[in-house]
């Protein structure tokens, strides 16, 4: 359980979800995004805060496509979800199929640089640092003005040199969040 409304569940296991919960089901194999970490739950916490439904959505490094999945279900009308992984572009597509939510979820093995849409309200990363430095120009060319971006995969020390960076580039931080050593930024276009 993340939050009150997201629970994420293995497909070998059974849970029956009350009312106005979110069931996320995934099947992790060899894939980073099982739920279990606390930058994927920084991440899950901070999309249903800021996803509206209706926006567009891009999750890089989607790693199992969890964070995807979460802004389908939580009302996003398209996510585009890539990764350079082999491992993560089968089971992404596995896992949307596993949520039904195929039909939203686009999943793409490429880089950022090969997403050439440029309209996205809201953007989630959860990567380590040095790819979330060097990754600062190409999701500022692809968010919209007043767009929301969701970084993860940092440690608390990592915070200073993200900010910074960030905010050289236009974005304005405008939340995070910290369990254990690990943060979670949200920034504003």
């Amino acid at each position: 359980q993340v939050s009150d409304k997201i629970i994420i569940k293995p497909t070998f296991k059974e849970y029956d979800s009350k009312s106005g919960e979110i069931v996320l089901t995934l099947d992790p194999k060899m894939s980073f995004g099982t739920g279990d970490h606390q930058t994927t739950k920084i991440c899950l916490i901070f999309i249903e805060k800021y996803l509206n439904p209706g926006m567009n959505v891009l999750d890089a490094g989607s790693g199992t496509a969890i964070l995807g999945i979460a802004a389908a279900k939580l009302g996003a009308e398209k996510v585009i979800a890539f990764d350079i992984d082999e491992w993560c572009f089968d089971n992404g597509i596995e896992n949307t199929k596993l949520n039904y939510v195929g039909h939203k979820v686009e999943i793409r093995k490429c880089e950022l640089k090969d997403i050439e849409e440029k309209d996205f309200d809201l953007i989630i990363a959860n990567i380590q640092k040095n790819i979330l430095l060097e990754l600062a120009n190409g999701f500022k060319s692809r968010i919209k003005q007043n767009g929301i971006l969701i970084l993860s995969g940092l440690l608390e020390m990592d915070r200073d040199a993200i900010k910074q960076k960030y905010s050289s580039n236009g974005f304005e931080e405008i939340d995070s969040l910290q369990m254990d050593d690990w943060i979670g930024v949200v920034f504003k276009k």
